[in-house]
């Protein structure tokens, strides 16, 4: 007689369940926590933001420019690598030089990012539907603000972006976390779930 187990039961045992919910509460406070401060202040995280991603730009851009250069002028796509790496530079420094006029252009991408993120998350909302059946509510949910979100920014450009950014970037981080502390807080009741039934 064969027995019946579902792919949720293998996926999470109790033990795991218990383990990692504690750590994902955790991070879930602090990035609603990061998130409230970034409301609390947009200007300033407008500019951390802008200048975050100048770092993240010029560090891509040297790894880059090092993978091209070790590979040699004979590697294949070497100057569309070269050419992009430093792209990746002048941009990077662009924005680390004069970050308030690079908020400009962040707010565009930062508007993509949520839009792409929000379609992301409403979908993985629905797949966790049957799986986390007291968390996936709170996933679809950051997902349809972070939409929201995209279009407003979209809509209030160029006004907006010195303070949007910030403000949303502050936003974003306070659903993340909260549904992560959500995520986290409907795994370790599934724990006591399947422990009660071991």
């Amino acid at each position: 007689m064969a027995t019946h187990v579902s792919v949720t039961e293998i996926r999470f045992d109790a033990r795991t369940l218990r383990k990692y919910a504690t750590w994902f509460t955790i991070y879930g406070v602090l990035i609603a926590l990061l998130g409230i401060l970034a409301i609390a202040m947009p200007g300033i995280a407008t500019l951390a933001t802008s200048v975050f991603i100048g770092w993240v730009l010029v560090a891509g851009a040297i790894f880059g420019l090092s993978a091209v250069f070790s590979a040699g002028k004979d590697a294949p796509g070497f100057w569309w690598n070269l050419i992009t790496a430093l792209l990746y530079l002048a941009a990077g420094i662009m924005l680390l030089w004069n970050p308030v006029t690079g908020a400009l252009s962040l707010t565009i991408v930062l508007a993509a990012y949520l839009l792409a993120g929000g379609v992301a998350k409403v979908l993985l909302g629905f797949q966790h539907k049957r799986d986390i059946p007291r968390a996936w509510f709170w996933i679809l949910f950051s997902g349809l603000v972070d939409i929201v979100l995209a279009l407003l920014l979209i809509m209030g450009l160029p006004g907006t972006a010195f303070w949007a950014i910030g403000l949303l970037v502050g936003i974003n981080l306070l659903m993340m976390g909260t549904a992560i502390v959500f995520s986290a807080l409907s795994c370790k009741k599934m724990a006591a779930t399947k422990e009660g039934k071991a």
